[in-house]
């Protein structure tokens, strides 16, 4: 990390500007290991070989001040005793502002900036820079309201908006727009965005806090040299999941880059800065554009920024897929393809990018066509480019359409085979047949066979000695249906991925019942379920899961599959009926238990990647049922419906005997659960077995309170 010297001369020499030295100025003065009194003097010194700005030097000061309370609070080294450093005078306004500065309050002057430790509306306390983007600076905030709550989390981010877009009059309006299209955008690979608001002449936006960092980070690491295709696909997928969901509802991001692609801890990736978007093809919208257009602010970076965005053309979704051809190629081999020319230079100079030795020719096609320079010629869409791109997906594609050839190649052989045994026979019957006139025969049949398009048996020759007669086989009977059992239904309804699915046989009805992932779709189950031999009606009750629940689908599967067998046993309902619940409600849930006796798992599956622990938890302590117990859980009002909203669920887990010998926090990351839960459930099922744990889902939306 740099002093405090080598930030103030950076700025000082221009290679830092105001909105980054400020933002670099939050982690120096944490991580500079000097107590606040050698701050002062190496700000004296500074500010005495090349004066800043009056208004910085005073929030410079501010600062140095500010940490030497808050590390006495901590416990620091410092004493708290006044200590006269000299400083250079500088003009009497603002001595009078470092004077207030280190007296009772902030001046005027002083709200024109905001940084660690400072508080907005009373409400966030800005605790740590985490990055400078194109319109702002983003922090990672405290929310007081939320820590007096007892909130689970208390944390988010704000973006404050940059100081030189405060003065421009549509900057609000860019802040609020930005707003209202990250609320439409709810996806689960870009971010969750809150709300704006404003602390006089600071504006600002509040969104989800992300745990992790961004891929810049990455791609900046010293001695980077690119990834494996295996590793970077599921990066390449999530950023085209975000930006494909985003051009489908009319929205162009128009900054796409690496600093705006977040990896988060739970491996997951998020697109962030929506914050010049704008929109394409949507006539409902066009007041906006005449009202305000964000490209004004200019706040592009020329190194992703297609050569149609540089020339100020009408955005296009093509614009981010060639940010995305950059950044992939990148994330692949270390380094721009353009060596961080802007498109407009390195098309007029030519500029070919070389082939990725890791790449084969068709992602290599797929990737050229990315980053062509003109749009008429570059990849139409983000599905087809990951279409072309991702190999892996190819592969398993190819490797089905194998097995379905390789399944007619052996129905072909089957058939063949068949014919010849038959022919064999038929010979046999009628041995008396000449060699010679046997060829004649065959020869005479099989080209009879080709041109007719049919298979039959050859004719047969007079016999040579007489024999009695024998009667003609009468006609065969037509085969029977085959049987429809639950034995030929369980192997094809496993093989469904991101699936709980149970069914039911009567004669040749099936039912099938229970949740599957939206990708992979209910039609798709109905075709594949109804092609199984025996399957005269089918009928399908099945509900479309979002495939974030995949993680959470794949660990109950098994149990909530063995509780619709044997009868739903575990009963689990939401109030009201259909789970439909705004901001504010309480989550309500209705409980039953098997007929022995159990201990109940309510657990509460947040948009956010978390886990609620209603039963056990501080809360509701017991969770020990008798048989065929009934419960409402909630009723109190213990749990109510808050940002993100969108689709979630709850789940009821039975165990016979006690999941954790030691409580659980209230809420915790849904992997570290998931993954802490498969190793316990293991556990009891060898001990028990496994039919004594049953498992019931709840999906449940959520949504903001209408107005």
């Amino acid at each position: 990390m740099a002093s405090l010297a080598r930030v103030i001369h950076d700025f000082q020499n221009g290679e830092l500007s105001r909105d980054e030295f400020v933002a670099q100025l939050d982690s120096t003065l944490t991580t500079e290991g000097l107590g606040p009194t050698q701050l002062l003097d190496m700000l004296g010194a500074a500010h005495r070989k090349a004066p800043l700005p009056d208004d910085l030097y005073v929030e410079v000061r501010r600062r140095i001040e500010q940490l030497r309370v808050s590390n006495v609070a901590a416990g620091g080294d410092e004493t708290g005793i006044q200590t006269t450093v000299e400083i250079p005078s500088i003009r009497s306004a603002s001595a009078g502002s470092a004077a207030n500065a280190a007296g009772a309050g902030s001046t005027t002057g002083h709200d024109q900036i905001k940084g660690t430790g400072d508080t907005l509306n009373n409400r966030f306390v800005l605790e740590e820079c985490l990055g400078v983007g194109g319109m702002g600076t983003v922090y990672k905030a405290l929310d007081l309201r939320k820590l007096e709550a007892s909130d689970r989390k208390p944390y988010l981010a704000i973006k404050v908006l940059n100081v030189q877009f405060r003065g421009n009059p549509n900057s609000l309006v860019a802040l609020q727009r930005e707003a209202r299209k990250a609320q439409v955008l709810a996806h689960r690979n870009i971010i969750t965005v809150y709300d704006f608001d404003r602390d006089g002449p600071i504006v600002y936006l509040t969104m989800e806090y992300l745990s992790g960092k961004p891929l810049s980070q990455l791609l900046r690491t010293p001695g980077y040299q690119g990834m494996p295709v295996r590793a970077a696909l599921p990066i390449v997928r999530g950023m085209c999941s975000a930006l494909a969901y985003a051009h489908e509802r009319g929205f162009v991001h128009c900054d796409f880059k690496p600093a705006n692609v977040f990896l988060t801890t739970d491996a997951e990736v998020k697109v962030i800065d929506f914050g010049i978007a704008r929109v394409f093809q949507r006539p409902e919208e066009e007041s906006d554009a005449t009202v305000f257009d964000p490209g004004s602010l200019g706040a592009l970076t020329p190194a992703y920024a297609s050569p149609e965005m540089i020339e100020h053309r009408e955005p296009d979704p093509r614009d981010d897929i060639y940010a995305l051809g950059c950044i992939t190629y990148e994330l692949l081999t270390g380094h721009h393809p353009f060596d961080r020319l802007s498109a407009t230079q390195a098309r007029n100079s030519d500029f070919k990018p070389q082939r990725p030795a890791n790449l084969d020719s068709k992602q290599w096609r797929a990737l050229r066509a990315a980053l062509s320079f003109d749009r008429n010629t570059r990849m139409p869409s983000v599905a087809r480019f990951i279409a072309e791109f991702d190999n892996e997906a190819r592969a398993e594609k190819s490797g089905t359409l194998a097995k379905v050839g390789l399944a007619s190649f052996a129905v072909v052989c089957a058939a063949a085979v068949g014919v010849f045994a038959f022919r064999s026979g038929a010979n046999r019957h009628n041995g008396a047949q000449t060699e010679a006139g046997a060829s004649q025969a065959l020869t005479e049949q099989a080209a009879s066979s080709i041109s007719e398009g049919t298979v039959s048996a050859p004719p047969v020759a007079p016999q040579a000695s007489p024999v009695a007669a024998v009667p003609a086989t009468p006609p065969a009977a037509p085969a029977a249906k085959p049987a429809l059992t639950l034995a030929a239904v369980t192997p094809a309804l496993t093989q469904v991925p991101c699936s709980a699915l149970s069914a039911s046989v009567q004669d040749h009805s099936l039912t099938v019942r229970g949740y599957v992932s939206q990708r992979y779709g209910a039609a798709h189950l109905k075709d594949t379920v109804a092609a199984l031999p025996g399957v005269d009606t089918l009928t399908l009750q099945v509900e479309p899961l979002a495939d974030d629940k995949c993680d959470t689908i794949k660990a109950f599967a098994p149990y909530w599959i063995h509780n619709m067998q044997a009868g739903h046993v575990a009963a689990l309902h939401v109030r009201p009926p259909g789970g439909q619940l705004s901001d504010g409600d309480p989550l309500v849930v209705d409980i039953t238990t098997p007929g022995y006796d159990s201990y109940v798992n309510l657990d509460y599956y947040q948009l956010d990647g978390s886990v609620v622990h209603m039963v056990p938890s501080p809360r509701a302590k017991d969770n020990q049922a008798p048989p065929h117990y009934a419960a409402t859980v909630g009723g109190a009002g213990d749990w109510i419906i808050s940002k993100p909203f969108g689709s979630e669920m709850v789940v009821l887990l039975i165990t016979p005997a006690p999941l954790f010998d030691k409580p659980r926090p209230e809420s915790e990351s849904r992997a570290d659960y998931l993954r802490a839960l498969d190793a316990r459930l293991a556990q009891i099922g060898g001990k028990y077995g496994r039919d004594h744990i049953v498992a019931d889902f709840a999906p449940i939306t959520t949504k903001p309170r209408s107005p």
